[in-house]
């Protein structure tokens, strides 16, 4: 008796040696590029140009494998990526430019990926593995019957080639001094073990991009013949705690308990009914923010289990309204938080990790309509992955875009005690981590503050102003420091002329 058998293959794609040393030259002058753009330097404007470099090379080695209608989706995704980097560069502007330049990528010289999954794991492929290629298959060059044909092919060019450069530094100065910067210990003075460090690094990372190479999976088969057929694998619950009865008790208890915490929400929160003895709105809203985010997740995670596709709760038609009514109540207990941190932000200012904070709410708001959305109309848990993930896609790439530095300052300069008349006072020590961006904001804070601003305000003031036009320097040129450097000089012009 045979038994079915399958085996995965992963075929890689064969090398040809001769475009080996070719590729290795190209990813050493990229990783001069680098050396010269990143090194002891501040990136910004750089990064965007050693991504298209690196993106032309990667073109350049494998235009045979590019497909046009797929290439120009590639591009339209690289250049969307590069946006918020030109914008300004930060944590979240690069991810993002790591991601359209990887996917980008993926679709021009990839067309065997098309589902979701697949390309999920090319990519988780590509990032975990393609750096660590490149020591390897850099060491194809020195394939001897490819090395030495090289060798005959560039030794005479190489040797003549000394002897003009010796007689041209004979004959001029200029050159003479040139060739004496190729004195061994000035370059090994030159060379540090961080900057090799550094070199070996970028060689790693613009490999893959230059040798791409995707494996390849293949399903064999045979034939399968008469037997036994084995038993199935045990549900991973038990089907006695996610019975139609089960869930229906549970949908009824959690829509009465979620019932009464809305109510007293509205109560509080809505209808501004005075709380009990020392309970204040500011530790009412910060106590229950987060917990009941994460009662919204918990919630959000039963759902999914005990609505399986298919299954019988799933088509009941008395449990699917109660589910609705439970994630109708859900999407309302995260309005109250939303709420709660709203007044939290009116008395104790706005921080980043509050401005997070919002934004987290918004996006599990969206991911319970989106189940109610899967269930009402039948669609897989894939779908709603998916959903869920083209919506983070876009929420990342528009904070990439929004200036929170700026935001953050004008907002609390704006609802301060001194600006205002109610909330807390200015905390300028706050605003000065901000970093440039929140200079304007600074200024009008220091025109609020009673009396002469303190010298040590003033010095880390200057030295704010100091990184904004360390900012401005080419390589770590930024499309929002250029606007807030119009912005200061117009300040400026204005000041003068009062």
């Amino acid at each position: 008796m045979t038994s079915l058998a399958s085996t995965i293959a992963a075929e890689i794609q064969p090398i040809r040696h001769s475009s080996i040393p070719a590729k290795v030259g190209l990813a050493l002058v990229l990783a001069a590029l680098a050396d010269w753009l990143f090194y002891g330097q501040r990136i910004g404007l750089s990064l965007t140009l050693f991504a298209i470099a690196m993106a032309c090379v990667s073109v350049l080695f494998n235009h045979a494998a590019l497909d046009l209608r797929r290439t120009m989706i590639g591009t339209a995704i690289l250049v969307a990526g590069l946006v918020p980097a030109v914008e300004e560069l930060n944590m979240l502007s690069f991810l993002i430019l790591v991601a359209s330049l990887t996917i980008a990528l993926l679709l021009a010289t990839n067309p065997e990926t098309t589902g979701f999954a697949e390309r999920a794991r090319a990519l988780r492929n590509f990032v975990l593995f393609g750096p660590f290629r490149f020591f390897l298959e850099a060491l194809q060059i020195f394939n001897m019957s490819a090395f030495t044909r090289g060798l005959t092919l560039w030794l005479m060019p190489a040797v003549l080639s000394t002897v003009f450069i010796a007689l041209f530094a004979a004959a001029n100065p200029v050159i003479e001094q040139w060739v004496s910067l190729l004195n061994p210990k000035l370059i090994l003075e030159y060379i540090s073990i961080p900057r090799l460090l550094f070199w070996a690094m970028m060689l790693a990372l613009v490999w893959p991009f230059i040798h791409v190479r995707w494996r390849r999976r293949t399903i064999v088969t045979t034939a399968v013949a008469d037997g036994p057929v084995p038993p199935p694998l045990p549900p991973l619950v038990s089907a006695e705690f996610l019975n139609p009865s089960t869930i229906l008790r549970s949908l009824i208890l959690f829509n009465l308990l979620f019932a009464a915490q809305s109510i007293l929400d509205g109560i509080y929160l809505w209808g501004h009914v005075a709380l009990p003895d020392n309970l204040t709105y500011a530790a009412y809203a910060h106590r229950g923010a987060y917990p009941l985010i994460a009662t919204a997740l918990l919630a959000a995670a039963f759902v999914l289990v005990a609505m399986r596709p298919g299954g019988a709760a799933e088509k009941s038609k008395v449990i699917r309204p109660l589910v609705y009514l439970w994630v109708g109540q859900n999407v309302l207990l995260v309005a109250s938080s939303i709420l709660r941190l709203d007044l939290y932000v009116d008395i104790y200012m706005l921080t980043y990790w509050r401005i997070a904070a919002f934004i987290w709410m918004g996006l599990v708001a969206l991911g319970l309509v989106l189940i109610v959305a899967r269930i009402a109309l039948n669609r897989s848990n894939q779908w709603l992955v998916g959903a869920n993930l083209i919506a983070l896609a876009i929420v990342l790439y528009g904070c990439s875009l929004v200036n929170f530095d700026a935001f953050i300052a004008d907002y609390n300069v704006a609802h301060s005690r001194e600006a205002s008349g109610k909330g807390v006072q200015i905390d300028i020590n706050y605003l000065l981590t901000l970093g440039p961006q929140a200079l304007p904001a600074i200024d009008k804070a220091i025109l609020l503050r009673p009396g002469a601003p303190e010298s040590c305000l003033v010095s880390r003031r200057d030295r704010l102003v100091e990184q904004q036009r360390q900012d401005l320097a080419w390589r770590s040129w930024g499309f929002r420091s250029w606007r807030l450097q119009r912005r200061l000089d117009a300040q400026a012009k204005v000041q003068q002329a009062g």
